[in-house]
């Protein structure tokens, strides 16, 4: 089988950063095409020696991508196309069925309550969405609380498949001299309480509220953010007001995965925390809390589905925070109160069985039984095709 995905970018990004872990565990030869931005993950999949085409489309209504996109397709001799993200899965869908592509999939990893992608919800963009998902095989859900948005939608249940984000637990696993080396890296002082945040810096999630939270704890608490986008100014602006500036480190954007080529990557920087806290409250699957679970650090969230979504005794460490930034000073308070704090000393922190439940061996091999439905499922009727 011969697999072709479509992203609408390739920017750092939860999305963008699982189809680059996913691709080093599906075993099938598979492509990439990016209708736009080939950034960081595109540099990582080439690495990786998957071939990346950027398709070069100027903006949301640049109808000129649709039969090149098709072209591709067709040219590419694929037997399955994956699409990813909004504008992938609307454009990908179509130029699919153009080119005479039997099966066709779709992951829907950004589909909020009331937002997706982190852009307010109109009735258009629902209505292109369903228009479009009518094209595929099967959409993927990347947890029951996106399946069951899903279904609200109006989406078939017979076409709706869950299958969650999966994490490398072994690379998360934690490490004292990893953290050792880390922290004096970051140059952390030795006795701080390092609470990390991990995510795209926007507005959505409310990073701000944990610059808040950290003006009302004690000094020796310090903020530890990784990631980028457009809100680092606004963050660092509110960080000068709380006048918790110097407490607040911006690591930027780290790779996912120790490759012996940056001086830190996500793992590490995982390992020098000491708990991780999530303040958004619209998630659809909460992925930093989970690689939050595989490192073994206690958690506070605001909304997270892959937590929420499983019984409580496999996501031991993990607790719900209700409110902004009082209610997560206390939380933080609280944390360090149970479980201690002996920064340059700890020597094992066991993940929960909730991180090894979304390893991503597991999420490889469902997917692959969403590959194989679709490939033998009996084809929809042609749109006609492209020459």
């Amino acid at each position: 089988m011969k697999a072709l995905h479509i992203i609408t970018g390739l920017g750092a990004g939860g999305a963008e950063q699982q189809l680059r872990l996913l691709l080093r565990h599906l075993p099938l030869a598979c492509d990439v095409v990016t209708l736009t931005n080939p950034g960081q993950v595109a540099e990582g999949l080439t690495a990786d020696g998957v071939r990346v085409v950027h398709l070069g489309m100027s903006g949301n209504r640049d109808l000129s991508a649709l039969p090149r996109l098709a072209r591709l397709i067709r040219h590419g001799g694929y037997d399955l196309v994956h699409t990813h993200l909004y504008r992938a899965c609307v454009y990908g869908r179509i130029a699919a069925r153009l080119a005479g592509v039997r099966a066709v999939v779709a992951t829907e990893h950004s589909l909020g309550g009331t937002q997706l992608e982190g852009r307010a919800l109109t009735a258009r963009m629902r209505a292109l969405y369903l228009a479009s998902e009518r094209l595929g095989r099967a959409t993927v859900a990347v947890s029951p609380t996106v399946a069951d948005r899903l279904r609200s939608w109006g989406v078939p249940e017979p076409r709706i498949e869950v299958v969650p984000n999966g994490i490398d637990v072994a690379c998360f696993r934690f490490d004292p001299d990893r953290r050792e080396r880390t922290r004096r890296r970051l140059g952390l002082p030795k006795d701080a309480y390092v609470v990390g945040g991990i995510g795209r810096l926007t507005a959505g999630k409310r990073f701000g509220v944990l610059i808040d939270a950290l003006g009302r704890l004690p000094r020796d608490y310090m903020l530890l953010l990784v990631g980028s986008g457009p809100e680092e100014n606004v963050l660092r602006r509110a960080a000068q007001r709380s006048g918790v500036t110097g407490r607040v480190l911006f690591t930027g954007e780290q790779p996912y995965e120790p490759d012996g080529t940056h001086a830190l990557d996500l793992p590490s920087l995982t390992s020098a925390m000491d708990v991780l806290a999530s303040p958004s409250t619209e998630e659809t699957f909460g992925l930093a809390a989970v690689e939050g679970l595989a490192a073994g650090l206690p958690v506070l969230y605001a909304c997270c589905p892959a937590v929420e979504d499983l019984p409580p005794r496999l996501a031991a460490g993990a607790h719900r925070v209700r409110g902004a930034a009082d209610a997560f000073a206390r939380a933080l308070a609280e944390t360090r109160a149970r479980t201690g704090h002996a920064p340059s000393r700890p020597t094992d922190r066991p993940a929960p069985a909730a991180a090894r439940h979304y390893c991503i061996t597991r999420t490889a091999a469902q997917l692959m039984d969403v590959y194989a439905a679709a490939v033998s499922s009996p084809s929809p009727s042609p749109l006609g095709v492209i020459p």
